[in-house]
């Protein structure tokens, strides 16, 4: 029997090689919308120096403490609420992109499409172990952030290299640092504006993305400059004049100065000024998650309500839809794969 497994092994070893492997990583999500799950999420998220810069003498005794003791209670009932028969809508979401993906890119043992995320499960080791295992000669990895930033993009390059370290021969790399305009991504924003248009109306446009500190665009981040360029793309796109969109930013942690102005004031700002009708955009999100579903879909639609405002509506991310599917494609395309 050893020995009939030994010859399986061998023989499994001899397999022809694939020719690439494709590595989607989205940040990730808690296991379950516990307290304990919730809090080993965080912990692994926030204990990495990519994304909290601070000295760790001075940030570790805040996170061990009131962090990780309050947080998990205030965001519980979040994640329940927006949890589904699948669990988590980010993992969820981001399983049916890599399936779709995988479905376009053709035949797995050209091209392998593997998922994985930065903090929590599926991990990003095993991930690149099944791709290992596939003996890719090529690894193309896409962080699902289409603007970079050391605290999503950088951490991801962090943990594939640690990972690709125990390769004892290591294949072809193309990082894809970022997308923030690649035209069928723009052209999969514009058409998600479009359709909720179609059926809500055409109002003024909040392009909502997820906020940075100001001190890390200071110290070179290029991510400020990503979503403008978005922003000025998708609204080209849209044919938009300035008074008719926001560029703003949102889900700010901590005490330290964040980029501005903030979703909700902006928001308020609106309504208060007599506009009765707003439709929100997450650019920065590729598919649904936490700060979409709830941060946007219940806080901000309050806090614009509570000003004045009578009609909110969110489109939804580009999640595993058709039009990222085929944007995700072009961004391999233009990886040479």
């Amino acid at each position: 029997m050893a020995a009939m497994a030994w010859f399986r092994t061998a023989v499994g070893s001899m397999a022809p090689p694939s020719d690439a492997g494709v590595l989607l990583v989205n940040l990730g999500t808690p296991a379950a919308p516990s307290y304990g799950a919730i809090r080993r999420f965080l912990g692994s998220f926030l204990r990495d120096r990519r994304v909290i810069e601070a000295c760790p003498a001075y940030w570790y005794p805040l996170l061990y403490g009131p962090v990780l003791t309050l947080r998990p209670f205030k965001v519980r009932h979040a994640y329940a609420s927006i949890w589904t028969a699948e669990g988590s809508p980010l993992l969820a979401h981001s399983k049916r992109l890599a399936d779709r993906l995988q479905s376009a890119v053709g035949d797995p043992g050209r091209i392998r499409v593997e998922l994985a995320m930065t903090y929590g499960e599926p991990s990003l080791g095993a991930a690149i172990e099944r791709l290992q295992a596939a003996r890719i000669r090529k690894l193309i990895v896409i962080p699902l952030n289409p603007q970079y930033s050391a605290a999503t993009t950088g951490a991801v390059f962090d943990r594939v290299t640690r990972e690709l370290r125990h390769w004892r021969r290591v294949p072809s790399l193309s990082f894809v640092a970022e997308y923030h305009s690649e035209p069928a991504y723009i052209q999969a924003l514009a058409a998600s504006v479009r359709e909720s248009w179609a059926a809500h109306g055409r109002s003024h446009l909040v392009l909502s993305n997820h906020g940075i500190p100001v001190k890390y665009v200071e110290a070179g981040d290029p991510y400020r400059e990503h979503v403008a360029a978005t922003s000025r793309a998708l609204v080209a796109a849209l044919g938009l004049t300035a008074d008719e969109y926001s560029e703003t930013f949102q889900s700010r942690f901590g005490p330290t100065a964040w980029l501005m102005p903030s979703t909700d004031e902006r928001l308020v700002e609106l309504a208060r000024s007599g506009v009765t009708s707003v439709t929100v955009i997450t650019p920065s999100f590729a598919v649904d998650c936490l700060e979409t579903l709830d941060e946007i879909a219940v806080g901000s639609r309050r806090a614009f309500l509570a000003a004045g405002g009578r009609d909110f509506h969110l489109v939804p991310a580009l999640n595993d839809s058709p039009a990222h599917v085929a944007a995700l494609t072009a961004v391999l395309a233009r990886a040479g794969v």
